[in-house]
């Protein structure tokens, strides 16, 4: 593999492995807050979950956006669709 695909392949790992957030606006409380982080790390092992009903703001590392904002809608609640990678 030459030297420019290998860079590439770097970025594109580093890329997965950092994180995401995700802001969920009907996450009013800590209860929502503890149903959405239990949800997303039964869902997605290993994943480090931080829930901030104040900020209504979910960061994740160890998973990917698409993913993460599935399980936030399983769980009943509305994943903003302009959340991004942190």
């Amino acid at each position: 593999m030459c030297q420019a695909h290998q860079s590439h392949d770097h970025e594109v790992a580093s890329a997965a492995v950092s994180g995401v957030s995700v802001r969920v606006e009907d996450m009013t409380c800590g209860h929502c807050a503890g149903t959405i982080k239990s949800a997303i790390e039964s869902s997605i092992p290993g994943a480090k979950v931080n829930a901030n009903p104040e900020a209504r703001l979910v960061s994740v590392e160890g998973a990917d956006l698409a993913r993460v904002r599935e399980v936030i809608a399983q769980a009943g609640y509305t994943p903003d669709a302009a959340s991004a990678h942190a």
